[in-house]
């Protein structure tokens, strides 16, 4: 996994800058989709971008931030293929990759700490999808 498409809306802006920087440290290549300031916009147009960057295989993963976590997820779970995982600690972070495969991960910078987010992103990045009993369940979510 090297490429990530990133995005956020004015509320997740400087969650997502932090974490973005973590991810050129670590030399991932990374797709900054925006916002790219605290000026208002609207969440799904930033989650639908990086939930069809992911699902187009211009991105292996993806990385939104709003200031939940929620709303941004919900608009790139809208973009079949998608798999969107709020997360709030490396357990959850990695438990979405492990159990449901999930593609994308999301943080709601109002919610999360910066380092929790910087470690479960981290998480995120290293865990694998397990397969076996989780297989058929995922299939189920793609058919739907």
């Amino acid at each position: 996994m090297e490429r990530i498409a990133v995005g956020n809306d004015h509320a997740g802006f400087t969650l997502k800058t932090e974490l973005v920087n973590v991810l050129n440290d670590l030399g991932y290549s990374v797709t900054d989709l925006g916002t790219h300031d605290t000026e208002r916009v609207d969440y799904p147009d930033f989650g639908s971008a990086v939930g069809r960057a992911v699902a187009n295989n211009d991105a292996d993963v993806g990385l939104l931030v709003c200031g939940s976590g929620i709303g941004i997820g919900m608009a790139a779970n809208k973009i079949s293929g998608v798999r969107a995982a709020t997360v709030h600690s490396v357990e959850t972070a990695t438990l979405a990759r492990q159990h449901n495969d999930a593609n994308i991960v999301c943080f709601g910078e109002r919610l999360i700490e910066v380092e929790t987010a910087r470690e479960s992103l981290i998480a995120f990045l290293n865990a694998e999808f397990e397969g076996g009993r989780h297989t058929q369940r995922v299939q189920k979510l793609n058919n739907l």
